[in-house]
This record gives structure tokens, C-alpha cells and sequence, in this order.
């Protein structure tokens, strides 16, 4: 860098227009940006004042006096439009006429150049006082630097000053805190923006000073990583946008964004927003990061230590390391990895760290993502079921989704794990309908997707098409077109089977088909609707398409979506779903059972109790063990051996329930097949599962109530809440039974809730079909009379209530 010193082209003489033209000649010099032009600015305008102080001290004779930076010239970091922050400070003892002549020989000719000028006179007392009632005053002053004469008098005003933060933090802090959140109430989300504001708005200037001033309270510190970088491309882009403009302002409106871009070197204005965006972003996540330390730390502070150990020593010593999945614990109101846990041997663990985080509705610890980032081993490709799975329950989580997605970009995971999402990150979008960057908006539709997942069988498919629908935006051409391809190399590379993955590619091809068709189509043309049912090929295509287009439409913004185009995209869907079933198969009836299945059923007419085999499955793409059971048949086996799970902590990933008849043998067996996983550790020896399942059948083992007991030992946390679940009678499935199909979240004794529902009622259940779908369970049940019939339309609707009620 060069000096002022060393550079005498840009020396200033002690008269206004000796500065004005240095400083001229420095902004107009193409060798001097960023850094180095604030600093030699700063220094230029250092010994122009210097000059007229000692001027002025001079001619008035006042002794006992300091010319004072502030703010950002306080930090030489002076732009070209920049405010000129001052403070003339004294000791006191001037005459308050020679006082105000001194004033006046420093002030004049900074306005006469026409420079905006802070300024005020004070004792170091009167100014420590101020700082005391006024907040900013405050924040100025940590960043005081003496320009003139007495550096003494800064000297112990810095100290007091310094020393009054860090005394006073604890009211400090949370009144600067509260400043930041109405500024960007009222400025915005910088990265958000079109036109953002460099300087009010969230995760501009103004956010990184007050990190500063975090800092120098010693109550908690910023992430470091990256964010002296994205200060200066703030200051960067501010610099170019003053010597455009040749204003001073902050705001990159849309018309100077080209040549502010072209300034800095920049391909053209969506290279320039997405750069300010970055840099936002890195801002934004520190300040989250730092706030959420702050308060830690504060409410640590605040608990008397007498209190804060008696509770230690009973539960809520437990609650601060209570565990949420495999290697994940909850430490302090933070989802941390636990002391056990491996990055290194457990490729899974980020995504499942990040699950568990985010159904939990915690922020995740910084320390445990960079950990994750900096050990965290490959996963394989294609990816393990339980990757894909983890990957949907986070996406599946709704709001708090969004917190830990941007916590793992933040840190590089998120690139790492789909690498064709650097594409898309940060991606201005220029069109005003538009709230969010592209990948913002794919995590915000996924959110809105979470709260649909009870319309569609396939909630897996509608969750990861959500993500993926704009995932070609920022390749030449169509983004649905360049968007399908990539969308089926993810899905294939995650671990999808090839028929979701071209359902997948179907869904992102055509993901804006029903909203253009709707709203741009004649839906009375018979020709419109079949284009759209030969397009989407099934109605259970169909059905996801619909819950995407929605989901889109909202995370896009309020002028996307309406109850007008909901109507007419619904009347499209019905219309369409109408062609598809009448050139769709037939559902079957369940497969036949197996050698395997048959042997068991054998056993246990022979014993009269239950037998069961559990063994791992040989499919590379199987998530947890198989446990199949055959049981004679008798009332309440569902609710029975779903229970006994649930008592032993064991996932229900899918389930298959079916009753069989032997030939030559009196009686009938129900064959149930269970696809299941440890919620922690080692699975249960097989023996213990059929002890629980014999005493649950003879009553000797209360299920519902040691299932209450449980429940009410881990109290609900906070954090998502789940669309209510939803049961429906599925029409025109089956000649022999009633389908009830049930949605609902995935949780603890789902299952053998919906089995006692069932008994109640009086029903058989002829079959049951059980699927986990990351957070989401989609369970179909065939049922009939205890006569073997289907239900007539009223009973079957007063079944599917009688479901719901014992669900909610």
C-alpha cells in the first residue's frame, strides 16, 4: 500500500483547495481501490486537518485540546462520499469564546468543500457522559483515533470509555441487539434485496460495526472466517457506488448496478448482486452466530450460581446433553455433536446432525458444523438410504429448516454435499414477484412443501422436487429444461430408484405446467388437459405436482399465489386427474407371501405364539433390519407388536401386515414385516422382542401405559410443528376391502395408536402397508367387516374420523 507520505502527488496543503485537489487526483487514481484508497483517504484528510488545527490553535491560543475521528473515519476507512464523524475534545479550561472560534477555524472549511460533518465539542467527561445516555455516541467513541493535538486527552477517554462497555454489556449489548432487529425491520434483508441498502440493511455495514463492538466488550466474538473479506467487498461496492452517483449514498439502486459492477471489475449487475449477497450472507450468519452466543452468555450470567447448581445436580443436568439422534445431543440450547460422535467413520453424521437439529427447532453450534466441515467424512455414491432419509426429515422440518441449512453453507457443507448447488447460491433473481435469491427460494418452497406433505402419497418425492425445481436456473436455456437433467444426476447420485428418479425429472421439468396451463389455457379444450395428463403421466404424479406448484408459488411471494389461481389450478388438476384414471391400471392387491413368511406361519400355528426372525436385509439400499412376525390370528396384534417397538426404540421405517390362510391347517396367521432401526445404539436381542410381544398380547404388559409413561418422562420440545394427520377413504382401490390411508408425522407409537383406533372400532384389518418418508408416515390399511366385507361409504367415513380423533 502506499503512503500518503510516500506518495507526495497526493499531499495536501493546509488550504482547502490543496486538499480538494489531492484529493481528487487519489480518487481518480484506477491503481487505488479498496483498502488502500480508504486508508490513503483517511491519512490525506489526516494531515489536511492536522494542518488547519494547528492553524487555528494557533491563531486562537487555545491550549488543552484534541481533534478526534469517530465512527468509520475513527477506523480510516473513509469512502469517497464518506461523512466526516469529529469531535473536538478539551479539557476545560478554555474560554468558551476561544473554544467556539477554534470550532469554527475547523468546521467551516470542511462544509465549504462541501463535506457532510458529525460534529461536537466536549470534555472527556461531558463526552463519556453522553456515551453513557446515547447508544451511538457510545459505539463512535470505542472507535475514536486522534487526528490533532493532545493525544493524551483520548488517551483516558478511551479507557474510561472502553471500560464503561464492557462494564455495562449486560445492558449494553441486548440495547444494541434490539437496534440491529429494527433496523433491519425496517431496511431489510440485505442478500435479498434488488436494491439493497450497503449499510442499514441486514447483513450490511452497520451489522458488521456492531460485531465489533461485540467483540470489544469480550462478552462473546464474531466467526472470523471470511468476514473481514466480506466487510471490505461491502466497502468495496460502496467506494464504486459514490464515484458513480458522486452522492453519498448506500442504496444500489438497479440503474447504477451495471456500471457500479463495471468499477469493480464485475461481469454486469447479477455478478455484482451476487457478490454483495455473499458477502451479506457471511455477515448475517456471524451476526446470528454472535447474538446467539451473547445471550448464552448473558442468561448464564443472570442465574444465581446457588440455583443454577441445584438444578445441575437433579434433570436438568440430563436435559443439557439429552440426546437427538445418533452422535447428536442438545447441549445449552444447541444441537452439538456428542463426546462419541466421529465425523471421520460416519459419513451420515452431518445430515443427521442436521436433521435432529432442525426437528428439534435448535440452532446448531458452530463449533460442531465446522467440525462436521473439517473431519466430516464422503459420503459414498450413491448415497446410503439413511443419507437420503436424513436429507428429507431435514427438509421436511418446516421453518427451523431454513436456520440449519444456512448454518452448513455457511461452512461449505451444503456445496460439499450437492456440489450443483453452487450454481444457485446466492443467485439474484430480477424479477420483483421474487422475495428470495434461488437458493433461498428452493429451501423456502421446501418449507412450504413440509406443510403439504399430508396431500400427497409420495412426500419424499414432493420434498426433493422441491428443492430441485429452480436447480437449473443459471444455465443458458430453460431452467426446466437444464433443470430436469441435473435434477435426475442428484436424484440418482442420492439414491433414488430409477422410477422416482424420472418422476423426479418430471416434476422439475414441468413444475410450472399446471400454473401456466390454468392461468393461460382454455380448460374447456379438451386438447389442454390431455397435453397436461400425457406431460405428467400418473395420477400420483399428478398429485405431487399439485402440492409443488403451490409450494412455489408461495415461497415466491405474495403476488404468486392466490385463492383465484388456486381455484383454476385445481379445476385443471381434477380435469386432469379424470383422463389419467381412465387409463390407469387397476391398484393390486398385496404380493403373495414368501417361502420365508410361509415357514413362520407354520411355527406358529404349531406353538400357538408368537415366532420372530430378525436379520439384516441384503439390499444395499435398505435403511435398519428386517423383523418379521407371525402371530396366530387374534385381536389386537397390530396395536400389540407396534407397541412393543416403540417400547424398545425401535423406527418403523415400512411395515407390511397381512393375514394367511395354511393349506391343511385349522386357523389363520397374520404375517407382519417390519423394516426397523434403533433410535439409539444396538438393536434389542430378538428374544426380548418376543417376550414383550407374548405379555403385550395376554395383558400382562401395559403398552399404553408405558408408552404415556415415556412420553411424559421427555417432555415435547419446542421447535416444528407438523400439519395435523390426515385420513382419507381411497375410492375404487379394492373389491375385497376399505382403504383408510393415513398421513401423519412420524412419531413414537404411531402405529399402535392407529391399531387401537382400528380395534375399537371393530374392524379387521385384512392388510397393512407402512412407509417412512424422512419425517413423514404414509400407512395404507385394507380393512372389512369382521364378516370380510368392505364397509359401506358411512362407516368407513366414521371410520377415518374415529382415526383421526385417537391421532390428535
Amino acid at each position: 500500500m502506499t503512503s500518503v507520505e510516500e506518495n507526495t502527488d497526493h499531499t495536501a496543503d493546509s488550504g482547502p483547495s490543496g486538499y480538494a485537489a489531492a484529493r481528487l487526483r487519489l480518487l481518480q487514481e484506477e491503481s487505488q481501490s479498496g483498502p488502500s484508497r480508504r486508508s490513503a483517504l483517511a491519512g490525506l484528510t489526516d494531515e489536511w486537518l492536522n494542518g488547519l488545527f494547528t492553524t487555528a490553535v494557533r491563531e486562537t491560543g487555545v491550549r488543552g485540546a484534541t481533534l478526534v475521528a469517530v465512527g468509520g473515519y475513527g477506523r480510516a476507512e473513509l469512502s469517497p462520499r464518506s461523512d466526516l464523524d469529529l469531535v473536538l475534545l478539551h479539557d476545560g479550561r478554555a474560554e468558551p469564546q476561544a473554544l467556539s472560534a477554534l470550532a469554527d477555524r475547523l468546521w467551516y472549511p470542511v462544509w465549504d468543500l462541501g463535506l457532510a460533518l458529525d460534529h461536537s465539542v466536549r470534555t472527556p467527561a461531558e463526552a463519556r457522559k453522553t456515551a453513557a445516555e446515547d447508544l451511538k455516541v457510545h459505539l463512535g467513541l470505542l472507535d475514536a483515533r486522534t487526528v490533532a493535538g493532545d493525544a493524551g486527552l483520548l488517551a483516558g477517554l478511551r479507557t474510561s470509555v472502553l471500560a464503561d462497555w464492557r462494564n455495562q454489556a449486560a445492558k449494553r449489548l441486548p440495547q444494541l441487539h434490539s437496534l440491529c432487529r429494527e433496523r433491519a425491520e425496517r431496511a431489510g434483508e440485505l442478500r435479498f434485496l434488488l436494491e439493497p441498502d450497503l449499510k442499514e440493511a441486514r447483513g450490511g455495514l452497520r451489522d458488521a460495526t456492531a460485531l465489533r463492538a461485540v467483540a470489544a466488550s469480550w462478552l462473546a466474538d464474531a466467526p472470523r472466517e471470511g468476514l473481514a473479506e466480506a466487510r471490505r467487498r461491502l466497502l468495496d461496492a460502496r467506494d464504486a457506488l459514490h464515484l458513480v452517483t458522486g452522492r453519498a449514498t448506500d442504496r444500489l439502486s438497479l440503474q447504477e448496478q451495471d456500471q457500479v459492477a463495471d468499477r469493480l471489475g464485475l461481469l454486469d449487475a447479477d455478478a455484482l448482486l451476487r457478490e454483495v449477497y455473499e458477502a451479506a450472507r457471511v455477515v448475517a450468519y456471524a451476526a446470528d452466530v454472535t447474538w446467539r452466543e451473547v445471550g448464552r452468555v448473558l442468561r448464564a450470567r443472570a442465574a444465581r450460581p446457588r440455583l443454577r447448581g441445584l438444578l445441575s445436580v437433579r434433570g436438568d443436568r440430563a436435559a443439557a446433553r439429552a440426546p437427538l439422534a445418533e452422535g447428536v445431543v442438545e447441549s445449552d440450547g444447541e444441537a452439538v455433536l456428542a463426546l462419541a460422535a466421529r465425523p471421520d467413520r460416519d459419513p451420515v453424521l452431518a445430515l443427521r446432525f442436521a436433521a435432529a437439529a432442525a426437528q428439534a427447532g435448535l440452532p446448531v453450534s458452530l463449533h460442531a458444523v465446522r467440525r462436521l466441515a473439517a473431519q466430516g467424512k464422503p459420503l459414498p455414491v450413491p448415497w446410503p438410504a439413511e443419507a437420503r432419509e436424513q436429507l428429507l426429515t431435514l427438509l421436511g422440518a418446516g421453518e427451523p429448516t431454513v436456520v440449519v441449512w444456512e448454518a452448513l453453507e455457511a461452512e461449505g457443507l451444503i456445496t460439499r454435499l450437492l456440489p450443483d448447488w453452487e450454481r444457485v447460491r446466492c443467485r439474484p433473481q430480477r424479477n420483483p414477484v421474487h422475495t428470495w435469491t434461488v437458493d433461498r427460494h428452493l429451501i423456502e418452497t421446501a418449507v412450504r412443501a413440509s406443510a403439504l406433505t399430508r396431500r400427497v402419497g409420495r412426500p419424499d418425492l414432493l420434498l426433493m422436487a422441491a428443492l430441485l425445481h429452480d436447480i437449473g436456473k443459471g444455465w443458458p436455456g430453460d431452467h426446466s429444461v437444464a433443470g430436469e437433467t441435473i435434477a435426475r444426476d442428484v436424484a440418482a447420485r442420492i439414491g433414488f430408484d430409477a422410477q422416482d428418479v424420472d418422476v423426479l425429472g418430471v416434476l422439475v421439468r414441468h413444475h410450472l405446467l399446471l400454473i401456466d396451463t390454468a392461468t393461460r389455457r382454455d380448460l374447456d379444450d379438451p386438447a389442454t388437459v390431455r397435453a397436461v395428463a400425457d406431460a405428467v403421466g400418473s395420477v400420483g404424479t399428478l398429485e405431487i405436482l399439485h402440492a409443488l406448484t403451490e409450494a412455489d408459488a408461495l415461497a415466491t411471494g405474495p403476488a404468486a399465489w392466490s385463492a383465484w389461481r388456486g381455484s383454476l389450478v385445481a379445476d385443471l388438476v381434477v380435469r386432469v386427474a379424470a383422463v389419467l384414471r381412465g387409463t390407469a391400471p387397476a391398484a393390486g392387491e398385496p404380493e403373495i407371501p414368501t417361502t420365508e413368511q410361509e415357514r413362520l406361519a407354520v411355527e406358529a400355528l404349531r406353538t400357538g405364539e408368537p415366532v420372530l426372525a430378525l436379520q439384516a436385509r441384503q439390499e444395499e439400499d435398505a435403511v435398519g433390519v428386517e423383523l418379521v412376525v407371525a402371530v396366530p390370528d387374534q385381536p389386537g396384534v397390530l396395536p400389540a407388536a407396534a407397541g412393543v417397538l416403540a417400547l424398545h426404540r425401535l423406527t418403523v421405517r415400512a411395515a407390511d401386515l397381512r393375514s394367511m390362510e395354511l393349506p391343511d391347517r385349522l386357523g389363520e396367521v397374520l404375517v407382519l414385516r417390519w423394516r426397523v432401526a434403533a433410535e439409539y445404539g444396538a438393536l434389542p436381542q430378538a428374544a426380548r422382542l418376543r417376550t414383550d410381544l407374548v405379555r403385550a398380547l395376554d395383558g400382562s404388559l401395559d403398552v399404553p401405559a408405558k408408552l404415556a409413561d415415556r412420553e411424559a418422562a421427555y417432555p415435547r420440545r419446542r421447535g416444528v410443528v407438523p400439519p395435523p394427520p390426515r385420513v382419507t377413504v381411497v375410492p375404487d382401490v379394492s373389491l375385497l376391502a376399505t382403504v383408510l390411508e393415513v398421513r401423519a408425522p412420524d412419531a413414537v407409537g404411531l402405529l399402535h395408536r392407529i391399531g387401537r383406533a382400528l380395534e375399537s372400532a371393530g374392524v379387521r384389518v385384512r392388510s397393512a402397508h407402512v412407509s417412512t418418508l424422512g419425517a413423514n408416515a404414509v400407512d395404507t390399511l385394507y380393512v372389512t367387516t369382521p364378516e370380510g366385507k368392505p364397509l359401506d361409504p358411512a362407516e368407513a367415513a366414521d371410520l377415518a374420523a374415529s382415526v383421526t380423533a385417537a391421532l390428535s
